[in-house]
């Protein structure tokens, strides 16, 4: 194996500029750093990544914790897109991310446990919001630096990137109201997450605001899965009170949905218009394209790892951030046919 001595030798400089080369040092100019690198990549050297998180004592390294199992998880884009946005910001900060999961909260809090007081990772990026949670209280507990995707509910001092999902889901409901829907369902996921309370008010508002009644019948909250948009949809249709519309807050949900409609003899969006949330890119492939409210999934994921380098480096002033939203009009929405 290629040593730092060897490459020292070979840049005619002694091993310590080697080492600071390596660890970013900033008293190195430039000119040397480049030079170095050079020789670095000529020699195929690699630094051990151990030995210099025992000087150091860092990891280049951030924890993703997932709201449940992966198997579940990464079914929907959301969370690769997020992800993808984490990986790129930390690959140029030179950091790698290491992703832990669960299947129960016991799972989740080992998997924690085991990346904190095993100092395996600098800090963390919790990928989703909800109430009780006792993962986040043992993240407050543990006093490593984090960040979560999602609004909090039970803290205000939680660094934290989201929307604005709220005003989200009400512009997009005021958007049917607007074509001329008065009778408009809403397939959600679990009221567990924040994400799916905050869609909810929002479709709730704008009802209140046009004064349009809320039809329990026609609400339905289950998982951000195909298959749960699906039976939603097929139980919405079988309604007596079958709406004109309906918002789903996941892409999936209204995949589901609108194969539930075609089965059922429903044409979208000649007879139901649907839209969905999140704007994946199968959404604009499917047919008929699916209208979708774009959260900027891949920025979310950008600026919590941002946010996350930021509170390990020291800064105390660390601010959480709204991402903006934006409705994508496409041909699964027309007027009150």
């Amino acid at each position: 194996m290629v040593t730092i001595k060897q490459i020292a030798e070979k840049a005619g400089v002694s091993p310590s500029t080697v080492s600071r080369v390596i660890s970013n040092d900033s008293r190195i100019s430039e000119a040397t750093k480049n030079k170095i690198k050079k020789i670095m990549s000529e020699m195929n050297y690699h630094p051990n990544a151990i030995a210099r998180s025992l000087v150091s004592k860092t990891t280049k390294t951030i924890g993703i914790i997932m709201p449940y199992s992966a198997d579940q998880a990464f079914l929907n884009p959301f969370f690769i897109e997020a992800i993808r946005g984490i990986s790129k910001y930390t690959y140029n900060e030179d950091y790698c991310i290491l992703i832990t999961n669960g299947f129960t909260v016991q799972e989740q809090i080992k998997s924690l446990h085991s990346l904190v007081f095993g100092r395996r990772v600098d800090g963390i990026i919790l990928m989703y919001s909800k109430a009780n949670d006792s993962v986040l209280e043992e993240l407050e507990n543990s006093k490593i630096p984090f960040c979560m995707i999602g609004r909090p509910v039970e803290y205000n001092d939680i660094t934290y990137v989201d929307n604005d999902n709220i005003l989200a889901a009400y512009k997009a409901t005021q958007y049917l109201i607007d074509m001329g829907h008065n009778k408009i369902g809403f397939l959600n996921g679990s009221l567990d997450f924040t994400v799916c309370v905050d869609r909810y008010k929002g479709f709730r508002k704008a009802l209140e605001e046009n004064n349009i009644p809320i039809i329990d019948d026609i609400v339905v909250s289950l998982e951000f899965l195909q298959e749960d948009g699906y039976k939603g949809m097929k139980k919405i249709l079988e309604s007596p009170h079958k709406p004109t519309a309906v918002l789903a807050t996941d892409d999936l949900l209204a995949f589901g949905a609108i194969r539930a409609a075609g089965e059922m003899g429903v044409k979208v969006p000649e007879d139901i218009s649907i839209i969905g949330f999140n704007n994946i890119p199968l959404s604009e492939l499917i047919f008929p394209s699916l209208t979708s409210v774009d959260i900027d999934s891949y920025k979310i994921g950008a600026t919590a790892a941002q946010l996350v380098l930021q509170k390990i480096k020291g800064d105390t002033e660390v601010k959480s951030r709204i991402i903006d939203t934006k409705l994508i009009m496409r041909n699964s929405v027309c007027s009150n046919c």
